[in-house]
């Protein structure tokens, strides 16, 4: 009978000590901060030492914690590979690809079969979920995240920079800036507001508009309603041209004028250990086909 701490408590150790930060293993592990906290005590508290040493703003390892450190991540990544190889041989291959909601909507739900004929033996699995999962757990394979990382711990390939700018249906006969004051702006709400988000505040602001009411209009917490609203005529929406590439290609949608603001990043990330395997392989030349 092995005297073992919880495997959570373990798990949370782990990704602070990788990250030296309680924030951003909260994050990765999609608990809060406090939950952290609260298995590395319980840790702590079972090893009878404290493991870290606290700050105000940042915290770092004690002589215990370095010594428990590398163990216990060398010991998670061998059951990640172990795991692995038994979910290969155990017959047909699924393959989980996490990302974000309106990802998953917009540019992959429907390229799947694109991806089943390349790869007939294997299943594709969407994760669809904008709160990061962790893939050194093995919750997924890997993962399309938006920003500009870092994602310690894991490999991280750009697939494209996004870029926001006043998109609507070629049915509202908007051809000029001049015209956006009589139409109805339509607003898509970030989870995770930064001062770099594109809004129509910061738009209107770099193309010099000083008639616009940049707070009115209808706002969405999905991307992909606020896009549909767009697409039904019923206001300009300030979006992702990554998310609205096809139907910007398909004459669905226009984008009438500028200016085009610089959004943030999509990037393929995951574990360097799958960094050759199957699943990765397959998904990297699936989405290189999907962004192109």
């Amino acid at each position: 009978m092995r005297r073992l701490p919880p495997l959570s408590a373990l798990r949370a150790f782990e990704a602070a000590a990788r990250r030296l930060s309680f924030r951003l293993a909260a994050e990765e592990l999609a608990v809060t901060p406090t939950a952290v906290s609260h298995q590395v005590r319980q840790l702590e508290a079972h090893l009878g030492q404290p493991l870290f040493v606290r700050g105000v703003r940042s915290v770092s390892l004690t002589a215990a914690g370095a010594r428990l450190f590398p163990v216990l991540m060398d010991g998670l990544d061998a059951f990640e590979r172990t795991v692995a190889n038994l979910r290969v041989e155990s017959g047909r291959r699924v393959v989980t690809l996490s990302t974000t909601m309106a990802f998953a909507a917009r540019r992959l739900a429907g390229r799947v079969e694109a991806f089943r004929a390349a790869n007939p033996d294997l299943d594709l699995r969407l994760l669809a979920t904008d709160d990061p999962v962790d893939l050194r757990a093995g919750e997924a394979d890997a993962a399309v995240r938006y920003g500009l990382g870092p994602w310690p711990g894991l490999v991280s390939e750009p697939l494209v920079d996004d870029r926001f700018a006043p998109v609507c249906s070629p049915r509202l006969g908007l051809a000029e800036p001049g015209g956006l004051a009589a139409q109805t702006l339509i607003h898509a709400e970030w989870r995770h507001p930064g001062a770099d988000a594109p809004t129509w505040r910061l738009w209107a602001r770099q193309a010099g508009r000083t008639d616009l009411d940049v707070e009115a209009g209808p706002r969405f917490t999905d991307d992909s309603h606020a896009i549909q609203a767009a697409a039904a005529g019923q206001g300009v929406v300030l979006t992702s041209l990554t998310l609205v590439a096809e139907e910007l290609a398909a004459g669905l949608l226009v984008q009438p004028f500028g200016p085009v603001l610089a959004g943030r990043r999509f990037e393929l990330v995951y574990p360097p250990a799958a960094r050759d395997g199957q699943a990765v392989s397959a998904l990297r030349r699936w989405l290189a086909e999907v962004m192109a």
